[in-house]
């Protein structure tokens, strides 16, 4: 499915097929996104698709930039690591866009920025936190910490807690989880991961591997899957009388989460912001996009926000919308001041940026710790 924007003092939003993206009009700056809007994750892409939007249409309701206004491309990846390689072709190839927004999921990530690469398009990610994303190259940057960052948070939270006999129950296909649990394995040192278990995303029965972790006794689970996962894990180890705390990455955060309601008490995971924050920018955003969507936002949201309003001050610092120009701004981000905390962009093009762990308490979230870069 194909999605497009155009953005403009009065935002105009429709569906379907449309004209190449703005190659001949030279009153507009293209920008591409590529997005789960459908799917197995479709939450994130529409929470971080709804962010970039009211950050562009901020922006063009105050003039626009460079003396234009800003034009985004949305195309729906469906959830599917090959349709994120073909989403990103159509946006570099047909519509021509000077820079990209995308995507969450690493996997997703790290098949469209294969192509930025190749182009010489700078992409830069909202979410995607796999440590090999941004190693593709020069052209890819990502907006949120790092897994080897969040692993070792989720190592130092369990030994801070006592939990010294861990099981772990990791997704073996997707890149996210492979490299959350790696990171997590290498920083662990206070205690014993007694048992690892894997499964496949798409999978509906956990209940096998949940038995054989509960057999051994551990004091929590760590679960560094997505959130579609998550959910169940949860419901199936409370079934089958596995109480312990399972705890997880960014991953976790979903709207979806919260309706575990009790059944999700004592279980936590980190992230990247939450509404519990005093800061001034995390109140004005929340009643922005409250306006806006008339709803609350979730951490996707945020970093989509985020993502955009960093790649649009790239572009002001540029001064013109040649891709290497943008590149160059992108790098050279320094503390810029983000909904999720003031982001500085690293030599390896890495967000260097503040985490928080949450906990789950009868369908709703509650700020457990934060922790600084």
């Amino acid at each position: 499915m194909r999605w497009t924007l155009l953005l403009s003092l009065t935002l105009c939003i429709f569906l379907g097929s449309c004209k190449r993206g703005g190659s001949g009009n030279t009153n507009e700056i293209v920008l591409g996104e590529y997005a789960s809007m459908t799917g197995d994750t479709a939450t994130f892409g529409q929470s971080s698709h709804k962010g970039l939007v009211l950050a562009i249409e901020q922006v063009n309701n105050s003039g626009g930039l460079l003396g234009k206004k800003i034009k985004l491309i949305t195309e729906d990846d469906q959830s599917n690591q090959d349709q994120a390689n073909a989403a990103v072709q159509k946006l570099i190839s047909r519509d021509k866009v000077v820079a990209i927004l995308g995507e969450v999921a690493s996997s997703r990530s790290l098949a469209g920025g294969s192509v930025c690469q190749k182009y010489k398009i700078p992409m830069l990610s909202p979410a995607s936190t796999n440590n090999t994303v941004t190693e593709i190259g020069d052209y890819i940057f990502r907006i949120c910490f790092t897994d080897d960052f969040q692993g070792a948070v989720c190592g130092r939270f369990a030994t801070k807690r006592g939990w010294n006999k861990i099981a772990m129950l990791v997704d073996v296909k997707q890149d996210y989880s492979k490299g959350l649990a790696k990171s997590f394995r290498d920083s662990y040192k206070s205690g014993q991961i007694v048992i690892e278990e894997g499964y496949k995303s798409g999978d509906r029965d956990f209940k096998a591997q949940l038995t054989k972790i509960k057999g051994i006794g551990p004091n929590a689970v760590f679960v560094p899957g997505y959130y579609g996962d998550a959910i169940l894990i949860v419901r199936q180890a409370r079934e089958i009388g596995l109480n312990v705390p399972l705890f997880g990455g960014d991953g976790w955060d979903s709207p979806e989460t919260l309706k575990l309601g009790s059944i999700g008490n004592g279980c936590y995971y980190t992230d990247h912001f939450h509404r519990e924050d005093p800061r001034p920018e995390v109140k004005k955003f929340i009643g922005d996009f409250h306006a806006k969507f008339n709803e609350d936002p979730d951490a996707m949201a945020v970093l989509g926000y985020d993502a955009g309003n960093v790649m649009l001050d790239a572009i002001k610092r540029a001064g013109k919308t040649d891709s290497a120009a943008i590149r160059d701004a992108l790098a050279a981000t320094r503390d810029f001041p983000g909904v999720t905390g003031k982001v500085t962009i690293d030599e390896k093009r890495n967000a260097r940026k503040p985490i928080v762990i949450l906990e789950l308490r009868d369908g709703a979230t509650h700020l457990a710790e934060t922790i600084a870069p």
